[in-house]
């Protein structure tokens, strides 16, 4: 039982043994830094119970807790806020129990099952700034539901085919000249994606050539020519065409490798990965579970459908008219073979806030056919990225390529270290991981660091920066408590030596350090409840600020009294393992010097 169990079952104890009452409204927050205390109880809640003024009310119950709480050393009321001073003996009997510890716990064996869908790329196409906050987002919540005690499958799903693709296959097939990878010295998804924008180029053509001639502009989109062969080529690839699918076959695999790359550098994984191309034939057997049970319908086209509009949404078609399938078919056979594999207990789809309305549908319908696994089926919905002069388009080609937006960052992080002296002594290998280390954490600590649900406008040049809320500000923390270690072993190996053998009087500061390792299980509780990263980062980045402010004001090598000196290394040596284990927790490492 932790502190604030404690004090919420004492608390609620009082009030029984006070006013003969319950309360389901006991609460413990951090006190106001104005105030003395460590943890506060708001008590107006009670007044009614007690029929006292708040602050007689406050009193009552902080006299019964000091009383019956060995903690709490003591307390003062201001207005109808009880503030409890906790004992430094708790404190530090807490960071006995951590000293030179991780605060993370391993996986219990019968931890439930969750999967966590983050990446799902398009084969058209390279990965872009957009693909960075996802793939980031869903790398970091799968790391933190790990740490919180679950088994998590972390997955992808590839769209491997569809009219997107066929889009590019098109376009290569009728300007590419027989161009690859290694013909052109392209990554093979930057190779694809130009046929995708050269194929819009052209289409835009045709659609402006016909309209000249008095077409309206939804016939023109409708009957260009590149688009109906597309179309055409979908047809051809869903009936297995061998020379379309060779087509596929070759210009995916060139995507796939191109991926790889990008993903090794990003450093994520995946454990499982899905592909549209095998799930949409699951999920046209879902169709046909479903219009044998009467929920799905057949309209006069031969398209299928689902009703939904007695629950506020729309018609929505599972089944073009020709018999092709749609992004909802795939989502229902990926879903249905995930459950089938895993047997998860949850399911979190991390995908932008665009997407809000697919997947309800989605998952109104797996529940109207009868899935009662549906009920752990969850979309994160994340805020998307835009840039100073607007939105993104792939087919326009005005996108963040991933790949040139990792080395403008590492490339900076090199300016930046260099013009700072912080590579003084390191080989040139050694320098050139730290540029990759501090440019690559910048970047995702500046995903990371804001609430999912919000909107992020991207600027790359607020990220790398020593000063302030940034990863490079928490790596350099690090960084300064491996030298203060490593200092400290020339004068004696303080390792081996019982931090406890003394009795501590601990520095207000040094009891806010020690306050804020006590807070970490509470924070990654609420950041796994909430799949909310941000409070990983910015709790990290609290931990670091505190004891760079410590560390700037407190001897500790030169403190005169050797326990102090011990104890001192010891918390900086624990406070920097935590730092490192969280900052792992968001995907981002963090250097040994610089």
């Amino acid at each position: 039982m932790n502190l604030e169990q404690k004090l919420t079952e004492k608390t609620a104890e009082a009030l029984q043994s006070l006013y003969g009452a319950s309360s389901d409204k006991i609460a413990f927050e951090k006190t106001n830094p104005d105030f003395t205390g460590d943890l506060t109880l708001v008590v107006f809640n009670f007044a009614k119970i007690s029929k006292k003024k708040p602050e007689d009310t406050a009193n009552d119950i902080g006299t019964y807790l000091k009383a019956n709480v060995p903690e709490i050393a003591d307390f003062n009321v201001v207005k109808g806020f009880l503030n409890l001073v906790i004992a430094d003996s708790f404190w530090l009997n807490f960071f006995k129990t951590i000293n030179s510890k991780s605060l993370i716990k391993p996986v219990p064996a019968n931890a439930p099952s969750v999967m966590v869908e983050y990446a799902s790329p398009n084969t058209n196409k390279p990965l872009h700034l957009g693909h960075v906050r996802n793939i980031l987002l869903g790398y970091s919540v799968s790391n933190i539901l790990t740490a919180a005690g679950n088994k998590v499958v972390k997955t992808s799903i590839v769209n491997d085919r569809g009219i997107h693709i066929c889009k590019s296959m098109i376009a290569w097939k009728k300007f590419g000249k027989g161009e690859t990878p290694a013909s052109s010295g392209l990554k093979g998804d930057h190779l694809v994606g130009k046929y995708y924008v050269e194929f819009d180029k052209h289409y835009k053509s045709e659609v402006e050539s016909q309209k000249s001639k008095g077409i309206s502009e939804e016939e023109a989109k409708k009957n260009a020519p590149l688009m109906l062969e597309a179309q055409e080529m979908l047809l051809q690839w869903e009936a297995n065409d061998k020379e379309v699918r060779d087509l596929w076959t070759m210009m995916n695999g060139w995507v796939y490798e191109g991926f790889a790359a990008s993903y090794k550098m990003m450093g994520v994984d995946f454990d499982s990965t899905y592909y549209e191309s095998n799930t949409y034939l699951l999920g046209k057997e879902i169709i046909d579970t479903g219009l044998a049970k009467g929920v799905l319908k057949t309209r006069a086209d031969k398209s299928i459908y689902i009703d939904l509009t007695a629950d506020g949404l729309d018609e929505k078609t599972l089944l073009r008219s020709d018999g092709t399938s749609v992004y909802m078919t795939q989502d229902l056979g990926t879903a249905l073979q995930r459950q089938h594999e895993v047997g998860f207990k949850k399911l979190i789809y991390t995908v932008g806030n665009e997407q809000d309305y697919h997947f309800k549908v989605l998952f109104l319908i797996l529940k109207k056919l009868g899935f009662a696994w549906a009920d752990g089926l969850y979309h994160l919905s994340y805020g998307m990225v835009e840039l100073p002069e607007g939105k993104m388009k792939s087919r326009e080609g005005t996108v963040v390529d991933a790949d040139d937006l990792m080395q403008v960052m590492i490339d900076t992080a090199a300016e930046t270290t260099k013009a700072l002296g912080k590579v003084e002594g390191l080989t040139e290998a050694e320098a050139d991981h730290l540029y990759k280390t501090i440019g690559l954490g910048a970047l995702k600590y500046f995903m990371l660091k804001i609430d999912p649900k919000k909107k992020m406008l991207f600027n790359p040049a607020e990220s790398i920066d020593f000063n302030g809320n940034t990863a490079p500000f928490i790596q350099f923390n690090y960084v300064r408590i491996q030298a203060l270690l490593r200092k400290a072993k020339e004068g004696f190996n303080f390792e081996d030596l019982d931090v406890f053998t003394h009795n501590i009087t601990l520095l207000p500061k040094e009891k806010e350090l020690i306050i804020k390792l006590h807070s970490f299980d509470a924070v990654l509780k609420q950041a796994a409840n909430e799949l909310s990263p941000a409070l990983i980062a910015n709790y990290t980045y609290d931990l670091a600020k505190e004891f760079s402010q410590y560390y700037h004001d407190t001897p500790i090598l030169k403190e005169e009294q050797k326990d102090l000196i011990l104890f001192r290394l010891h918390l900086a040596k624990t406070i920097g393992i935590n730092i490192k284990n969280s900052m792992g927790l968001l995907g981002i490492e963090v250097p040994e010097r610089m």
